[in-house]
């Protein structure tokens, strides 16, 4: 019997690396760098360390902590702050990023402030609105802005970017990337600015960049979904010659019976407020799971045993339905992820990591 300790994700290093190192040479003929994104590992090490081994050149993540701790693991390389600086973090965010994304002058202001506290210059990529209303300056407004963030002197805009489709849906678009485009010119015109860095946003943008016919006006993109789990973002289609199965979760049985599919009694809302509705199936060989809704997104994952079917799940206990292939207690069932149910299964304190493959970059 395995004694590993479930539930578990299995990352396989060889794999992410393969995934990484093939996104690169796609692009790299396009002028198009990839910063490796590390948020959905929490920052995890050993993942970063098989983005650089890949050829990824910078690493972003949305947290200053996980920054802090790659940083910490020894991991040598430029990192750069997804998220919007909070205002009290001014001087970790200096110290640890080397660079981050902005869209508020005052917090700007004060990332000038620690710079010169901390004798560092800091760079900047200024994010721009184009449809998705998350973070972002309005286009109307990003003249005005540049030219006042031209002032502080501990700063150098190190260029712009965009972020789309990840809270409003919005998708990439021949006419939003060619605004960004087209913003990018403008500003390096009027101001005599570099823009080293012009960022088309994740990997939703990589739907549009396959079927696209327009000139691609943007030169980098931040990739993690992709890189991790082998799928654009809009429709989740498998890339080519990329693996979709990187990351795995593993679970074991705790519990085999034979039971109902039907609930006896009188059913009301269950535990997170939904009343279940469940079909009638007669009999059926109900196997309990040791991971829940506290470690996964239910929708997020899919055995990767055919034959069997998630029925539902509470907290802490996952049920399936194993009629066609049972299974005992103690066995283990394995499952793909979507990226939002990685994203909650890295960030469980109860779901443990195994890596497999090189762990050296």
């Amino acid at each position: 019997m395995n004694t590993i300790n479930t539930p578990r994700l299995e990352i396989d290093l060889d794999k992410i690396r393969h995934n990484t190192s093939g996104l690169i040479h796609r692009f790299q003929d396009l002028g198009i760098s990839i910063t490796g994104v590390t948020k959905a590992s929490l920052g995890s090490p050993e993942i970063a360390r098989a983005m650089l081994s890949g050829g990824v050149k910078a690493i972003g993540d949305s947290r200053i902590e996980n920054i802090q701790r790659m940083k910490n693991a020894g991991i040598n390389a430029p990192f750069i702050l997804l998220r919007s600086p909070q205002i009290s973090r001014v001087d970790d965010v200096v110290r640890f990023a080397d660079i981050s994304l902005n869209s508020e002058l005052a917090v700007i202001e004060q990332l000038s402030a620690a710079a010169q506290r901390l004798g560092k210059r800091h760079r900047i990529i200024l994010m721009v609105e184009l449809g998705d209303l998350r973070e972002g300056i309005s286009p109307l407004d990003i003249d005005n802005f540049v030219d006042k963030c031209l002032k502080f002197s501990h700063l150098d805009i190190e260029g712009i970017g965009t972020n789309l489709t990840c809270f409003s849906g919005v998708k990439p678009d021949d006419r939003n990337m060619a605004k960004l485009g087209a913003i990018a010119d403008r500003l390096q015109t009027r101001f005599g600015l570099n823009l080293v860095t012009i960022s088309g946003g994740n990997s939703a943008t990589l739907n549009w960049l396959f079927n696209t016919r327009s000139q691609i006006k943007f030169n980098n993109l931040r990739l993690g979904e992709s890189i991790l789990l082998g799928r654009e973002t809009l429709y989740q289609e498998s890339i080519t010659d990329l693996h979709q199965d990187a990351i795995t979760l593993v679970t074991s049985v705790i519990e085999s019976q034979v039971k109902p599919s039907m609930p006896r009694g009188d059913m009301v809302k269950n535990a997170f407020g939904v009343k279940p509705v469940f079909e009638q199936r007669g009999d059926m060989l109900r196997c309990i799971l040791d991971v829940g809704q506290q470690d996964v997104q239910l929708d997020g994952i899919q055995s990767l045993n055919p034959n069997i079917s998630i029925v539902g799940a509470s907290s802490d206990h996952l049920v399936v339905d194993a009629s066609l292939s049972p299974l005992s207690v103690g066995s283990e069932l394995k499952f793909s992820l979507n990226y939002a149910a990685l994203l909650a299964a890295m960030t469980s304190p109860f779901v443990k990591r195994l890596y497999l493959g090189k762990t050296d970059p």
